[in-house]
C-alpha cells in the first residue's frame, strides 16, 4: 500500500508540474524565440515525440516497463479483474482464487489501472500536448488517444479526472462522456484544418514513424476513421441512459465524410510483431500459466461448435495420475468457473491444482492487442439500426452477419456462412472433478438471425456475438455486458463480498484506489460525490441503468 500511495502522490503532483512548466516554456518560445515555424514543427515531430508516443500508446492496452517491469502491470490492471468479470478468462493459481474471483475485491490489483494510467499515460499525454501546442495534426492524435485511454477508465471506475488535471477536478461519468464527444469533434476539426492548410507531409510522417497502433495506414485519414468509430462506440454506450444524445452522436459518426473502420485492414491494434511492444497476455498465459478459459466462454464456444474456438484457446490436456487420468478422454476444451476454491498449492504452475490442464489462451507476445476492429463497428451499426438511431440504408441483419464474418476473417476461421445458419445453443457447464459445481446453460440464444424475434432478443443475439468477437479485449466486453446484460454469464459460486456485490448483478465497477481516501481525502470525497453512490463493486456506473430502453 505504501508504494501505491507513493505512485498516486507522484501522479497528482507530477501532472501539475508538467502542465505549468511546459506552458511557461512554450510561452517563452513563442514570444522570445519567434513563431513556431514549420521548420521547428518538423524538428519537434522528428526528435521530440518518440518517448511520449511510446508511453501513450503502450498505456491504452498497458504494457510499459516504467512501473518496474512489464506484464504483471497488465495482469493487475486488467487480467485479474475486468477480463475475468467479462467472462473471458480465469486464473487457476490458488493464491488468487479467494480474491476477485469470489468478489473479495483486491485493492492492490484493482487500483493499479487508475494509478498507472494517470502516472504514465496521462502524464505523457500532457507533456506531449504541451510540447506541440501549435501542431494541429499531433494535437488531433493526442485528443484521440485521450478518449481511447480514459473512456476505459471511466467505464471501470465511474467518476474520473478528465478535463482538468491541473486543478484535480473530478467529473461524473456523464460529464466525462460529454467532454469526450467534444474532444472527438476537436480532433476531427484539427485533422480537417491540417489537410486544408497543407501541413507538410514530412511533419505527419515524422509523427507517425513511432506509431505502433496503425499497422497498415499511418495517416490522419485513418485516425479520423478511428475517431468516428470511437464516437459510435461511446454513443451506443449511453443509448439506455441518454438515447437522444446517443442518436445525435450516431448520426455524426455515420455521416462524417472520413468514414468508419469497415475492413480488417483498417483495424486499430497495438501491434506487437516488429515493434518494441509485446502482448502481456502472451507472457501471463503461456509463460506463467495464468490465463485460462472461463466457463462462460466454454459454454458459448463449445455449445456453438464455434470455428474460432481453437483460435482463442488451446485444447485441454489430461494428466497421468489420480483424478487427472480420466480428464482428457472427456473434454476437448474446458473452462473454469468463477468462485471455485480450486487450489491445492502454488509452488509451481504444474503443481497449482487439478485445473491446470484446462484450456489456456492462445495469445502470444507477438499477437497484436486489438483496440478497435471492423467487426465491432459493424455490430455497433447493427445495434444503432435496431434502436432506430439511423436512417442508413442497411438492415440490422446484414450488419450483424457482416460483423460475424469479419470476426471469422480476422481470426482466420472458416465456415462463417454455415455458422450463421446454426441453431446451436450454449452448452451446460460440467465441472471436471466436482459435480456439485455443474451449472445449466444460462442462455438459449443461437447464432442464426431471426427477423421475427423481439428487439430484446435481437439485441441479445447481437451482443452475444459481439462479446465473442471482442475477444480477448475484456475491458470493452465487460462494459457491454454491464450495459446490456448480455451475454448471460454464469454467476459466481462463492461470493465473499460481505453483501456489497449482488451475486445476480455481478461486479458493476472497480472501487477507487484506497490510497486516495487516506492521502487525498478531499479529492476522494469529490470523486465519490461525482460517482453518485457508494465506492464499492456493487454500485452501477452512470450508463448502466439495468434495462434496455427501446
Amino acid at each position: 500500500m505504501k508504494n501505491q500511495i507513493k505512485y498516486i502522490a507522484a501522479l497528482l503532483f507530477g501532472i501539475l508540474f508538467v502542465v505549468t512548466a511546459c506552458t511557461d516554456k512554450f510561452e517563452y518560445m513563442n514570444t522570445e524565440l519567434g513563431a513556431y515555424t514549420p521548420d521547428k514543427q518538423i524538428a519537434d515531430s522528428k526528435y521530440g515525440n518518440k518517448m511520449y508516443f511510446n508511453t501513450i500508446q503502450r498505456s491504452i492496452y498497458f504494457n510499459d516497463p516504467a512501473p518496474g517491469g512489464t506484464d504483471w502491470t497488465f495482469q493487475t490492471m486488467q487480467n485479474l479483474n475486468v477480463d475475468m468479470f467479462a467472462g473471458y478468462f480465469h486464473d487457476m493459481a490458488s493464491k488468487f482464487t479467494d480474491m476477485n474471483s469470489t468478489y473479495n475485491l483486491n485493492d492492490g490489483w484493482n487500483g493499479t489501472n487508475w494509478t498507472y494510467t494517470y502516472q504514465y499515460g496521462v502524464s505523457a499525454l500532457n507533456k506531449s500536448m504541451d510540447a506541440n501546442v501549435n501542431c494541429k495534426p499531433y494535437l488531433a492524435l493526442c485528443k484521440i488517444y485521450k478518449v481511447a485511454m480514459l473512456h476505459r477508465l471511466a467505464d471501470q471506475y465511474g467518476a474520473i479526472l478528465y478535463s482538468d488535471f491541473e486543478n484535480y477536478i473530478p467529473e461524473s461519468q456523464e460529464k466525462v462522456y460529454t467532454a469526450m464527444f467534444a474532444d472527438i469533434d476537436q480532433a476531427l476539426s484539427w485533422i480537417d484544418e491540417s489537410t486544408q492548410e497543407g501541413i507538410a507531409q514530412e511533419i505527419i510522417d515524422n509523427i507517425t514513424k513511432f506509431d505502433i497502433l496503425m499497422k497498415n495506414d499511418k495517416t490522419l485519414a485513418h485516425y479520423a476513421k478511428w475517431a468516428n468509430s470511437l464516437r459510435l462506440r461511446l454513443a451506443m454506450r449511453i443509448s439506455n441512459v441518454n438515447p437522444k444524445q446517443a442518436a445525435t452522436e450516431v448520426t455524426k459518426a455515420l455521416q462524417d465524410p472520413h468514414g468508419l473502420i469497415e475492413t480488417n485492414a483498417e483495424n486499430v491494434a497495438v501491434f506487437a510483431d516488429g515493434s518494441n511492444y509485446k502482448n502481456p497476455l502472451g507472457t501471463i498465459g503461456l509463460s506463467w500459466w495464468e490465463v485460462y478459459m472461463n466457463a462462460s466462454m466454454e459454454s458459448f464456444l463449445v455449445g456453438y461448435n464455434d470455428p474460432r474456438t481453437n483460435k482463442y484457446f488451446t485444447p485441454s490436456v489430461g494428466g497421468t495420475e489420480g483424478l487427472d487420468a480420466s480428464f482428457k478422454p472427456r473434454f476437448d476444451y474446458k473452462g473454469m468457473q468463477k468462485g471455485i476454491p480450486q487450489g491445492f498449492n502454488y509452488n509451481t504452475p504444474a503443481e497449482c491444482n487439478h485445473y491446470k490442464y484446462h484450456s489456456r489462451s492462445t495469445i502470444q507476445i507477438t499477437t497484436d492487442a486489438p483496440l478497435m476492429t471492423a467487426s465491432e463497428v459493424w455490430f455497433l451499426r447493427a445495434e444503432a439500426k435496431l434502436r432506430e438511431f439511423t436512417g442508413a440504408n442497411e438492415s440490422v441483419q446484414n450488419c450483424y452477419e457482416k460483423a460475424v464474418r469479419l470476426s471469422f476473417e480476422q481470426w482466420g476461421a472458416t465456415n462463417a456462412d454455415e455458422y450463421l445458419q446454426s441453431n446451436s445453443q450454449p452448452s451446460d457447464y460440467k465441472d471436471v472433478f466436482f459435480e456439485s459445481n455443474d451449472m445449466k446453460a444460462v442462455s438459449t440464444i443461437t447464432p442464426k438471425w431471426d427477423e421475427n424475434a423481439s428487439k430484446e432478443v435481437k439485441l441479445e443475439r447481437i451482443i452475444t456475438q459481439k462479446w465473442l468477437a471482442l475477444y480477448p479485449e475484456g475491458a470493452e466486453a465487460w462494459a457491454e455486458q454491464r450495459r446490456t446484460g448480455y451475454p448471460h454469464l454464469f454467476k459466481v459460486l462463492t461470493n465473499h463480498s460481505n453483501g456489497l456485490i449482488d451475486t445476480n448483478k455481478m461486479v458493476r465497477r472497480l472501487p477507487f484506489p484506497s490510497g486516495l481516501a487516506s492521502s487525498f481525502p478531499d479529492l476522494y470525497q469529490q470523486l465519490v460525490g461525482a460517482l453518485g453512490g457508494a465506492d464499492n463493486g456493487g454500485t452501477d456506473v452512470w450508463w448502466s441503468v439495468g434495462k434496455n430502453n427501446f
